[in-house]
């Protein structure tokens, strides 16, 4: 497992190699790993970055993507530190539902987004590689989780908010210091040092 096998690091493919479309499979198998289904990219977004060497600081790439249930699937792969790191997700996230909806539309064309985020830099404490959030509301003083009622021409429609509101990954990259055994673990090992292992 040596030099040989160390091909690229992902973000720097993402945001050169991987804009073609025959090459889309390779997103979309990392993709289809880490959120347990068949996702789709329909398209790679702008990004901040227009760097032409793999080692170049600097480097977002923004994908979209679709699941088998017509949900939006946002990706950004970031490798810089940024200040207000948390607080750049969520405008990302907030800026991408205002995107996919129009003025005079209705509330239930909202899309649930996925936030996923590739991190080359140290962001806090924490003992995982890989964090999973997203907004569910708990009782105060029950522990039930809300499930809320919509009525749509007549018919009772039941969702739990974490059904609509975005979900957040957050991959931890240089705190993963393990044998890779998980198709998911491969990805991670790949993320972190660039080698494909045979």
């Amino acid at each position: 497992m040596g030099e040989d096998n160390k091909i690229i690091r992902f973000d720097w493919a993402a945001q050169r190699l991987l804009r073609n479309k025959a090459n889309f499979g390779v997103l979309e198998g990392f993709l289809t790993v880490l959120l347990d289904e068949k996702i789709t990219i329909v398209e790679i977004l702008e990004s901040e970055g227009n760097q032409i060497h793999a080692d170049d600081k600097f480097n977002r790439v923004d994908i979209k993507a679709r699941n088998s249930k017509d949900e939006i699937v946002i990706i950004e792969i970031q490798n810089t530190r940024e200040s207000w790191y948390l607080e750049r997700i969520l405008y990302g996230v907030a800026k991408t539902i205002t995107e996919h909806i129009s003025l005079g539309d209705k509330y239930n064309t909202v899309k649930k987004v996925y936030s996923i985020n590739i991190l080359y830099f140290d962001l806090g404490i924490g003992l995982d590689y890989l964090y999973h959030g997203q907004n569910s509301f708990v009782g105060v003083h029950t522990g039930d989780k809300l499930i809320v009622n919509t009525r749509d021409e007549d018919v009772l429609i039941q969702k739990k908010p974490e059904e609509i509101f975005p979900e957040y990954f957050l991959i931890r990259v240089n705190e993963f210091n393990k044998v890779a055994v998980t198709p998911l673990e491969e990805w991670v090992a790949y993320l972190k040092d660039g080698v494909i292992t045979p």
